[in-house]
């Protein structure tokens, strides 16, 4: 089990490392794009945003998620799936940008409820961008060459944010810049990354092989494209009720909940590699159900503080327009972590081959996602959307979690999540009942009670009694520094081991990025 979570932590602590820089520029940038952007402005950017991924979401038919399982798989060989669902893949976003492109007017009248053809050109050769570059930094994942992903992933956030600079503040275009500053770097990344592994791709695919990759991957698309589309509904019922100046305050609401994102996206990008290569099947429930247990209480911490600390953080970064921000940050930080729940879920399913089962669950989710944003935006604008997410998660959770119990039972640890879950609701119940809501006397007062998180599950049993001596040891003066240095990224092979010689070869590659 501690090897398992040390290859979890290292390889995810890398990729959270990027997410963390990069979020923190992004937030350190919000007080500039709130005052050179109007909230109609950032409305409509970030809704076309989550048009572009929705959109690559089909486009991908699921080959990503079968990449990641055939990569793995007895019987495959590594080089030709890659090569294969590389050729797929840039053949169908090429083809899809293409048909798109005359039609980009009406597009954009659908997402914004007004005609914008040259934001519609811009999605569609985002759509083109977003796709491969998905796919490229994905076999880094596949390698676990965290250093490769981190540099890379860091290079294309800076060179984004200078140009959108540029064209945000500089040359004043607005939603244009945003777009445009995101999908012209990112394209030269794309091409960068092609170079970079062009010994392993080709636009030449083996039919049989792509069919055994379809049947696992198409089923999982429908599912994923659902799922997401609770992230997208939302925008798209705010725009058209409320007006894109509340989609603006919504978007700017979950930019600020990219606190708790910043794990989920580590753990997003290290657990499926992970989770896969654990091949006996008792090994993999143990893990499954300590894995869930330590990154809910995580999360939950990372939650609780976004609640406490939501009008601060406002207040701080963005322009008084954005104020209104602050009412959804705690419900979306909820959101985000129910997400990573249901992405150990999918894991589970994808081990067991049953990927059919994503549909249904996530299709009621969509379902009761619409239902109640038509049903709370009106009345109590974005929170009600906020609420109906949070709602919709919980929805595919339970859906998911009867189909996986019944293919692949997982013995999870429900006494000790339940103290997590009575401890975060309570701290967040205290502070929003009895602390201020504004001051440095508030701050303070919301500050210390979110730090008392540790202590509250400390006092409520939470930490086993190995946890306890862990945590014991770290107050010995040189053992939490052997223990970080002890957490050196490896490249993991299928079966968990380590190989020397592949290891030297990766940081001579990651070397020359």
């Amino acid at each position: 089990m501690s090897g398992y979570l040390r290859r979890l932590a290292t390889t995810g602590a890398a990729y959270t490392a990027a997410s963390i820089v990069s979020k923190l520029i992004a937030v350190a940038l919000l007080p500039l794009y709130t005052r050179y952007l109007t909230t109609t402005d950032y409305g409509q950017a970030e809704v076309i945003f989550a048009g572009i991924v929705t959109a690559s979401i089909v486009v991908r038919l699921g080959l990503i998620e079968a990449l990641l399982r055939f990569y793995y798989k007895d019987g495959e060989d590594p080089a030709r799936v890659v090569a294969t669902s590389f050729a797929t893949l840039f053949w169908l976003a090429t083809m899809a940008a293409l048909v798109a492109l005359p039609f980009a007017e009406p597009i954009s009248e659908l997402l914004l409820t007004e005609p914008a053809a040259d934001l519609g050109r811009i999605a569609i050769g985002g759509l083109w961008v977003s796709t491969m570059f998905e796919y490229l930094l994905t076999l880094f994942r596949l390698e676990e060459r965290a250093r490769a992903f981190f540099v890379t992933t860091m290079l294309s956030v800076l060179s984004a944010i200078a140009l959108t600079v540029v064209l945000v503040v500089g040359a004043g275009e607005g939603a244009r810049g945003l777009l445009l500053g995101s999908y012209i770097s990112g394209a030269a990344f794309v091409l960068g990354l092609i170079w970079v592994h062009r010994k392993r791709l080709s636009l030449r695919f083996e039919l049989p092989l792509l069919r055994r990759l379809m049947r696992f991957g198409l089923p999982t698309m429908p599912a994923e494209l659902s799922l997401y589309g609770l992230n997208f509904v939302d925008r798209l019922i705010i725009i058209h009720t409320a007006g894109p100046p509340a989609a603006g305050l919504y978007s700017l609401g979950v930019k600020f909940a990219q606190g708790v994102n910043v794990l989920v996206r580590g753990f997003q990008l290290a657990w499926p590699p992970l989770a896969y290569s654990i091949r006996d099947d008792d090994e993999a429930r143990g893990v499954y159900a300590g894995v869930v247990t330590l990154f809910v209480a995580g999360c939950s911490f990372v939650v609780a503080g976004m609640w406490l600390l939501s009008r601060w953080l406002v207040r701080a970064l963005a322009a008084p327009d954005f104020y209104g921000s602050y009412e959804v940050i705690g419900l979306i930080a909820t959101a985000v972590t129910l997400y990573a729940l249901y992405m150990v879920l999918v894991v589970i399913l994808g081990r067991t081959g049953r990927t059919e089962f994503n549909f249904p669950a996530t299709l009621a989710a969509l379902a009761a996602n619409i239902a109640l944003n038509l049903a709370l935006v009106p009345p109590l604008g974005i929170v009600g959307a906020g609420i109906a997410l949070v709602a919709s998660y919980l929805v595919v959770l339970v859906l998911m979690y009867g189909f996986t119990q019944r293919l692949f039972p997982v013995p999870y640890e429900w006494a000790r999540l339940a103290r997590v879950v009575a401890v975060t609701a309570g701290i967040v119940g205290l502070g929003e009942l009895l602390l201020p809501t504004e001051g440095f006397s508030g701050l303070l007062a919301r500050t210390a009670l979110w730090l008392s998180y540790p202590l509250a599950l400390l006092a409520t049993g939470f930490f086993t009694s190995g946890e306890r001596r862990w945590l014991a040891t770290l107050r010995t003066p040189g053992v939490l520094t052997a223990q970080l240095r002890s957490l050196r990224p490896a490249a993991a092979g299928v079966d968990g081991s380590v190989s020397e010689t592949y290891e030297a070869e990766q940081m001579d590659e990651d070397s020359r990025l």
